[in-house]
């Protein structure tokens, strides 16, 4: 073709997988045609790609990618098109399908549950095989979810006897007694994404009968004190907000054949002036002991709406300008 144009055609006999390539009103298509600067026609069922070789191999390679994404979860959203265009400009397409093929579980709702991410799949192929992992990174990333659905695999199993979720109550200062209300009511508004994340997961009848049998524990922090856990799954959110003496307080709990996920994100940290986060400490002095695994996620990483890796973007720009 001119202007060292060549063309290339990829059949496609499955309507569904074409629509879903193409997106609503071709939105799909035009991310493509923009990120790949490469022309993309649709005929009789085959997907015609014309531009620079270069180019076109790429978008080759990505129309693959989104075929196998979609026969395996029967759509594609903007962010698995996002991350499949990213892997691929990156040369490492060829571990989608890792990702494809590394199912969690099937939630209440029978949801697949898969890593979407290559720092997701670190994270829990880390879980996998460490007892104390660290999952560290921005909002969205997936860190308490993915480890709650790893928590609930192991309960199911019979890996461990109960599952213990924590989260330090930072507005009240770890002392709950001013608020109204029964111990429950008065915690409820600092665990309540991590009853949110149950009940998706679990949903909200096995949870109950769990929470009642006493299998399932959702508690502030400072509730673990003088405890020893064992044959549990416990994992500590929102760790940023921590001190140093709650984070060990934490970590010293842990007994036989049990496994600890600490999560938190350090650019979001609640702590009163002057204190340091058990979070940022612990990182820096147990990064090196054998058994403890620290999992950095970025913004490459998260899985919300678009819309929140530009935010996360801005706000690193403003900090490091400041």
């Amino acid at each position: 073709m001119e202007n060292g144009k060549i063309e290339k055609e990829i059949i496609i006999e499955n309507n569904n997988i074409i629509n879903e390539i193409f997106g609503r009103l071709d939105e799909n298509i035009n991310v493509i045609k923009d990120k790949l600067n490469i022309n993309l026609l649709l005929r009789e069922g085959k997907i015609k790609l014309v531009g620079k070789e270069k180019q076109v191999d790429l978008g080759e390679r990505l129309i693959y990618d989104l075929i196998e994404i979609i026969k395996s979860q029967k759509k594609l959203n903007m962010h698995d098109l996002l991350y499949a265009l990213d892997l691929v400009l990156k040369g490492e397409d060829g571990k989608i399908k890792d990702l494809l093929n590394d199912i969690i579980m099937v939630t209440a709702s029978g949801k697949t549950l898969k890593p979407k991410t290559l720092g997701q799949k670190r994270y829990i192929d880390s879980i996998r095989k460490k007892d104390i992992v660290f999952g560290i990174g921005p909002a969205g990333t997936g860190k308490t979810y993915l480890a709650m659905a790893m928590a609930i695999k192991a309960f199911k199993n019979k890996e461990v006897d109960r599952i213990i979720l924590t989260r330090p109550a930072v507005e009240a200062g770890e002392n709950l007694g001013f608020l109204p209300g029964d111990l429950q009511e008065k915690v409820d508004p600092y665990l309540r994404p991590v009853y949110d994340a149950l009940f998706d997961i679990m949903g909200s009848d096995h949870y109950l009968k769990y929470l009642e049998k006493g299998l399932i524990e959702v508690a502030p922090l400072a509730y673990m004190r003088g405890r020893t856990l064992d044959s549990s799954y416990v994992i500590l959110d929102e760790a940023q907000n921590t001190t140093n003496e709650q984070m060990k307080m934490f970590l010293t709990r842990l007994g036989f054949g049990s496994k600890a996920i600490i999560t938190g994100d350090i650019t979001q940290i609640d702590l009163p002036r002057g204190k340091e986060s058990g979070l940022k400490t612990a990182i820096n002095i147990l990064s090196d002991v054998k058994g403890i695994d620290m999992i950095h996620l970025s913004k490459a990483d998260i899985v919300r709406h678009p819309l929140v890796q530009k935010i996360v973007t801005a706000y690193e720009e403003f900090e490091k300008n400041k």
